[in-house]
C-alpha cells in the first residue's frame, strides 16, 4: 500500500525523462518541419489517449466516442479563429462581410448567438475546457444514474458519435458542414501558418501533454484512483461499501473529456482546420487503438502506443494507401489477441525483469531468478 501511493515509481521517472527527451530534444533535432509537425498532430491525439486509459483501464468504462469530445475542443477553437479571419476588412468581397464565409454563402446575414463568445480567447479556452465537461456530464448523468454501462455505454456513445457527425454536417451554415472550418491563419495576430510557429505549438502541445500526464498520474495515484479500480473489480461491493458509484463515473468520464478537447483545440492549431471527420465513429474507434496498442493500464504506454499507431499509419497509407486499413484493423487484432496489456505489457513482462536482473547485478545482489526458474527450483 505504501509503494501505491508514490506519485511515480522509480521506473516511471525513467519513462517521463526518456519520453520528454525524446519529444524534446530527438524528434525537434532529426526531424523537419514538416515531420515534426506530423508528430505534434499525432501527440495530439495521445491527450485522448491519456483520458482512455484513466476510463477504460482503471474504471472500465469503454467509450467509443471520445472523438465528441476531441471534435468539440477542436470546433471551439477553430470558432475563434475562423471569426479572427473573417474581419470586415478580409471579408469584404462577401456580401455581408465580418461573418465566416460559409455563412455568407449560405445567406446568413447575421453572426449566430452562439458564435459570439468566441471574439475572445478567454471565453474560447474557457469553452474549450466547459463545453465538453458539460456535455460529458449530461450523458454521464443520463448513463450511469440508470447504471448503464459495459458494451450498452460503449454503443450508446458510439451512437452519440454518429449523431453529433450528422448534426455537425447539416447545419452547414453554422458548422461549415461537410468542409468543416478551414483557412485557419492567425492567433491574436500571429500567423500559425508559417514552420517557425508551428515548431512553437509543437512545444506547447508536449508541454500540455507533459503537464496532462503527471495531472493524470496524479489522479491515477489518489484514493479517488484507487476507488476506480475497485468500481472496475467489484463495482457492487463498492456500492454496498457507501460509495456512490454513479459520480465518481462521471467525474472521470467528464475529466476524460477534457483531456480528449484540449488536444483537439492543439490538433486545429497545428493543422488549420476543423472537420466532422475527426468527431464520427472512425476516428473514435481510432482513438481506442492507441490506447489498446499501447497498453490501457500505463499512461506513458498510451502515449507511445498513439505515436506508433499514427506512424505506421503513415507509414502504410504513403506507400499503400489502400490497404492502411486493413494493416490498422490487423494490428489492433493481433495487439489484443497476442499482447493485451499493449507495449506497456510487453514491456513489463519481458525487458522489465531483466533491467531489475542487471540492478541487482549492479549492486552485489543475488540476480533475481524468472518466474519459471523459481517455480523449478521449488519443485
Amino acid at each position: 500500500m505504501r509503494s501505491g501511493n508514490i506519485f511515480l515509481r522509480r521506473n516511471e521517472v525513467f519513462f517521463l525523462v526518456v519520453l520528454a527527451a525524446l519529444l524534446l530534444v530527438v524528434f525537434p533535432m532529426a526531424l523537419d518541419s514538416f515531420r515534426l509537425n506530423l508528430v505534434g498532430k499525432y501527440l495530439t491525439y495521445a491527450f485522448v489517449a491519456l483520458g482512455l486509459v484513466l476510463c477504460w483501464g482503471n474504471a472500465g468504462i469503454l467509450s467509443l466516442g471520445q472523438g465528441i469530445f476531441f471534435g468539440l475542443g477542436g470546433y471551439c477553437m477553430a470558432m475563434f479563429l475562423k471569426l479572427e479571419a473573417s474581419s470586415p476588412e478580409a471579408t469584404a468581397i462577401q456580401s455581408t462581410p465580418g461573418i465566416p464565409d460559409f455563412m455568407d454563402w449560405n445567406q446568413i446575414t447575421e453572426l449566430p448567438f452562439f458564435w459570439q463568445p468566441f471574439h475572445s480567447l478567454t471565453l474560447t479556452v474557457v469553452a474549450i475546457l466547459v463545453v465538453p465537461a458539460a456535455f460529458a456530464w449530461i450523458i454521464g448523468v443520463a448513463m450511469f444514474k440508470r447504471r448503464v454501462g459495459g458494451v450498452y455505454f460503449a454503443i450508446i456513445t458510439q451512437a452519440i458519435a454518429a449523431i453529433l457527425t450528422i448534426l455537425i454536417i447539416g447545419q452547414q451554415g453554422y458548422t461549415g458542414g461537410i468542409n468543416g472550418i478551414t483557412d485557419l491563419r492567425t492567433l491574436k495576430g500571429w500567423d500559425i501558418r508559417t514552420d517557425f510557429a508551428k515548431e512553437v505549438l509543437y512545444f506547447v502541445t508536449v508541454a500540455l501533454l507533459l503537464g496532462c500526464l503527471l495531472l493524470a498520474q496524479f489522479v491515477r495515484r489518489s484514493k479517488y484512483g484507487r476507488i476506480l479500480v475497485a468500481i472496475r473489480d467489484k463495482e457492487d461491493r463498492v456500492r454496498f461499501s457507501g460509495y456512490d458509484v454513479s459520480n465518481f463515473k462521471i467525474f472521470i468520464f467528464c475529466f476524460a473529456s477534457v483531456l480528449a478537447a484540449v488536444g483537439g483545440a492543439m490538433f486545429t492549431l497545428q493543422v488549420g482546420f476543423m472537420s466532422p471527420s475527426f468527431v464520427g465513429i472512425v476516428p473514435s474507434i481510432e482513438m481506442v487503438i492507441y490506447c489498446a496498442v499501447g497498453g490501457r493500464l500505463s499512461l506513458f504506454g498510451a502515449v507511445y502506443g498513439t505515436l506508433f499507431v499514427n506512424y505506421a499509419k503513415t507509414i502504410f497509407s504513403e506507400s499503400f494507401p489502400e490497404l492502411w486499413l486493413f494493416a490498422m484493423g490487423a494490428l489492433f487484432i493481433g495487439v489484443v489477441m497476442a499482447f493485451p496489456n499493449g507495449l506497456a505489457g510487453l514491456w513489463q513482462v519481458h525487458v522489465q525483469p531483466l533491467f531489475d536482473r542487471w540492478a541487482a547485478f549492479r549492486a552485489g545482489a543475488r540476480p533475481i531468478a524468472p518466474p519459471a526458474a523459481a517455480a523449478e527450483r521449488r519443485t
